[in-house]
């Protein structure tokens, strides 16, 4: 009977990818380092990220029009929260003309769609887990109203606990979505990982610097709020923003591969 083999250490493939990449240890002014650097890769390519941004207002605009049209407040609110889940993968070609600006060469578009569609599997399927995150959000909101119907005469009282309820499980929610992907699309592209392992190191450079990453939380839903109160006007600058912090967000974040 012939005897198992045995792999010696210096026989395991270097090149077998880890279950998560370690993360560096962060200041709280990082999450303001990160919009300087946005804001400057929008000052030095600002065609192409202006670009960006008016196509994903746009898109933003049809959601709304589409829910608008069938009168339904649910599916407004279902539609706009499914705008903003998909958002890191929506803003893929924003962390690519970062990129391009990182390696000293000229953005252009073409790359960025070229450079998208070569991701598209690990896009896909981080979207599709996200989507799964939002059916199960919609499905807790609606479990809220249960107890909350909107019909009833809820009185203030009413109304307070309707709300802190509903605020618990959509951070819940929120945290989730946060966590999974806020370094994990833009390590897709530059270290070409599976969307698993981009995920883990995501929840993993969160682990480790929490209150950098509520800050950088609170900084994003801030600027969003200002883009939504705007009529999605002021989206076309704050998309392209957030887009390119969240790539210095990931290059300051995750450590380089050895």
């Amino acid at each position: 009977m012939a005897e198992p083999s045995v792999v010696r250490p210096d026989e395991v493939d270097p090149e077998i990818e880890p279950l998560f990449y370690p993360c560096n240890k962060l200041g709280l002014d990082a999450p303001f380092r990160w919009l300087r650097l946005g804001w400057q890769d929008v000052k030095r390519a600002p065609r192409q990220s202006l670009t960006y941004g008016l196509g994903l207002v746009l898109f933003g605009y049809l959601i709304t029009w589409l829910a608008w049209g069938e009168g339904n407040t649910v599916a407004l609110f279902t539609l706009a929260m499914a705008f903003i889940l998909s958002g890191p993968v929506l803003a893929f070609g924003l962390y690519s003309i970062s990129r391009q600006l990182e390696q000293g060469r000229e953005p252009r578009l073409g790359i960025c769609w070229r450079e998208s569609r070569n991701h598209l599997r690990n896009e896909m399927l981080f979207a599709l887990v996200m989507l799964v995150v939002l059916l199960v959000w919609a499905r807790a909101a609606s479990m809220v109203h249960v107890f909350f119907p909107v019909g009833e005469e809820l009185g203030v009282l009413g109304w307070l606990e309707f709300l802190a309820v509903g605020s618990a499980v959509g951070s819940i929610f929120a945290a989730i979505v946060f966590s999974s992907s806020v370094v994990a699309l833009p390590m897709m592209l530059d270290r070409n990982t599976d969307a698993i392992t981009s995920a883990l190191t995501s929840v993993a450079a969160v682990f480790q610097n929490k209150g950098v990453m509520a800050l950088w939380a609170a900084l994003i839903g801030s600027l969003m709020l200002i883009g939504f109160v705007t009529a999605y006007i002021g989206l076309v600058f704050v998309l392209p923003l957030i887009g390119h912090a969240t790539w210095h967000a990931y290059r300051e974040t995750v450590k380089e591969s050895e």
